[in-house]
């Protein structure tokens, strides 16, 4: 079963539940795809506009942007729930096992992947909502901005999902890797998730 088959009821009751999947992966991959379908929200109300005439190609092509990536995040959902399952078994191996280091080592480099995959998405995202709050509609100018706060979200949400299984790897080098990669991530876009923040609200509070 695919979780995007769910009402935003049943998701939410089922990331509510005790239930392995959803989770916090899950969860920022789907914050992050609202962000992203905020940005397009901002493109589709800035073409046929007079005004913006001179920006609506390069709109339109931010457009096509944010479809492919909230499809790709709408995708990692289902992909984490996938990537945690062997985890969630390997936890629950004896101690005693002598396959249990090796099982629990691959199946944290495997929980890790898709988180990886929801941050670098998101970090693309932020680039094309900067963009769209630049040129897009002054009358969207919220939605960006609520874009931009969404898609910070995601993005800090899905990290913990990386150091929580780099922090129990024994491939230090591995580990440090992917540490290295999301810290940079999250030093290059919660900054810019930031600035756009308070560009919107200058904007509209002064």
């Amino acid at each position: 079963m695919s979780f995007l088959d769910l009402s935003v009821k049943d998701f939410t009751e089922v990331l509510a539940s005790k239930a392995a999947v959803p989770g916090g992966g899950g969860a920022s991959a789907l914050v992050g795809a609202i962000g992203v379908a905020l940005g397009n929200m901002v493109g589709n109300l800035t073409v046929g506009k007079k005004k913006y005439a001179d920006v609506e190609e390069e709109v339109y092509a931010l457009m096509d942007e944010c479809q492919t990536l909230r499809e790709e995040l709408l995708k990692l959902i289902d992909g984490d729930a996938e990537v945690f399952e062997p985890l969630s078994k390997a936890y629950g191996i004896p101690k005693d096992d002598p396959n249990r280091a090796e099982i629990m080592e691959n199946a944290l480099k495997l929980g890790c992947s898709v988180p990886m995959d929801i941050m670098r998405t998101i970090g693309k995202c932020l680039d094309v909502i900067k963009r769209l709050g630049e040129i897009g509609s002054a009358l969207a100018i919220s939605d960006a901005g609520c874009g931009a706060v969404c898609c910070k979200a995601g993005l800090q949400a899905a990290s913990f999902n990386v150091f929580i299984n780099t922090k129990a790897m024994t491939d230090r080098e591995y580990a440090e890797g992917l540490e290295k990669e999301a810290n940079e991530l999250l030093d290059k876009y919660c900054p810019l998730a930031d600035e756009i923040y308070q560009v919107v609200d200058n904007r509209i509070r002064g």
